[in-house]
């Protein structure tokens, strides 16, 4: 219903609003600035850098040539689009809302969910056929904003971006893996690094829900789209959707307005959402629209993201990654002497880019750190420990672009 969730609206007088609004260190202040605390957020991840390079990163299909196919920004463009119409509609703060979506993928690796996987596969794992995965990149998005991604303070000093708590616990907790309906806020404000899987514990407001319902919405649709660009789908694929319309609604694909296309199937959950939900119900799909969405998750799985193309790319995203890896940590030993460009001489291209990394993060040359205003952050790695050498290089390959990362592994094994 309209305006059914004002009164939960993230906003001064809220209860939370105070814990809302906290960050880590008081971020610089500006005489001149107009802008609410959420807002400030929204742009400080729109400047940054691991949201520029979000153009250029998998979100299907990978380092598409297609300028027609879904990156990783686009998608989160359309997760914001999403997240702000339900929020408008219901009563709730749209630049919260906003300002999550921007964020949420920031932590992605090159080559989307499968470059996830074997980054977090290259991490020493805990013993135990259910221990939790290490590297998953709702926590590495928190991690790049609290960390990583800095912008330039108005002396020119690095600093970090300093999100407020209600948009880094958005971030967090956005997975939309998880088939939900009737979510609701959880009511405790936790440490966000005691989270240790994606999805098992709910965002701290209805925003963050909102953008948790929005992920998914916005990735159903538009997947089958890019599936149809790239001929994935064949006339099976075709009868198979129409079933799956007809199952949940009573009727043929072709009735009633309800085509399986990205802009119907995106509005029709979007309205059903807005409908349903209430403040006692939680953010809830009927059960027509629930069962869709969960069999056209079903439907990409078996018929897009398994299906043989990708499969077969995938056995060169291992090899472009666990290149990279391999080569890295042999630069180790010259890290007392700050001589890993030296030693990366051959790879001009990944020898610049990665030594730059290790003068920002950590305390490979403080000289150069200081010179370049980096002083301002806390070093993130310890280069001293194998452990904390590995960690810092995962986090340089999470980093890449998926053409970033090819053109480095070009570079490795040319002659």
């Amino acid at each position: 219903m309209k305006d059914a969730f004002i009164q939960e609206k993230c906003q001064e007088g809220h209860p939370n609003w105070q814990q809302a609004i906290q960050r880590q260190h008081q971020l610089y202040s500006r005489n001149n600035d107009i802008r609410t605390e959420f807002e400030r957020d929204y742009t400080r991840l729109l400047h940054c850098e691991a949201f520029r390079r979000l153009k250029h990163k998998t979100q299907v299909f990978f380092a598409p040539k297609n300028d027609h196919i879904c990156t990783r920004m686009e998608h989160v463009f359309h997760v914001a689009s999403v997240a702000s119409t339900i929020a408008k509609h219901l009563g709730l703060n749209e630049q919260l809302t906003s300002a999550i979506a921007l964020g949420h993928d920031i932590g992605h690796a090159p080559f989307g969910h499968f470059g996830e996987d074997c980054l977090n596969k290259l991490l020493p794992q805990k013993p135990g056929e259910n221990a939790p995965k290490r590297f998953w990149h709702e926590r590495n998005s928190l991690f790049f904003a609290d960390y990583i991604e800095t912008l330039q303070d108005p002396d020119g000093h690095a600093r970090n971006l300093d999100l407020t708590y209600a948009v880094r616990d958005g971030i967090v907790c956005h997975c939309g893996e998880v088939d939900e309906s009737g979510i609701r806020p959880r009511s405790q404000a936790i440490p966000l690094y005691d989270i240790k899987k994606a999805g098992s514990v709910q965002p701290y407001t209805w925003e963050g829900c909102v953008v948790k319902l929005s992920d998914k919405i916005a990735y159903l649709g538009r997947d089958i789209e890019d599936a149809r660009q790239y001929h994935i789908l064949d006339m099976g694929a075709y009868r198979q959707l129409r079933e799956i319309v007809a199952e949940c609604f009573g009727f043929p694909a072709t009735k009633k307005g309800k085509t399986v296309n990205t802009t119907v199937l995106i509005n029709d959950l979007i309205v059903d959402l807005c409908q349903q939900s209430s403040p006692e119900a939680g953010l809830v799909f009927s059960p027509a629209h629930f069962k869709f969405m969960n069999k056209l998750k079903s439907f990409n799985y078996a018929n897009i993201y398994r299906h043989w193309r990708l499969l077969e790319f995938q056995h060169y995203a291992t090899a472009v990654i666990h290149t990279i890896y391999r080569l890295l940590l042999q630069t180790q030993p010259f890290v007392p002497s700050q001589k890993v460009g030296f030693c990366l001489k051959q790879y001009p291209l990944l020898g610049s880019t990665f030594e730059d990394w290790l003068v920002k993060y950590t305390d490979y040359h403080p000289e150069m750190r200081s010179r370049l205003k980096f002083d301002t952050i806390q070093p993130v790695f310890d280069l001293s420990s194998p452990a904390g050498f590995s960690k810092c290089v995962i986090e340089f390959i999470s980093g890449m672009t998926d053409q970033f990362a090819i053109a480095v592994h070009q570079e490795i094994i040319s002659f």
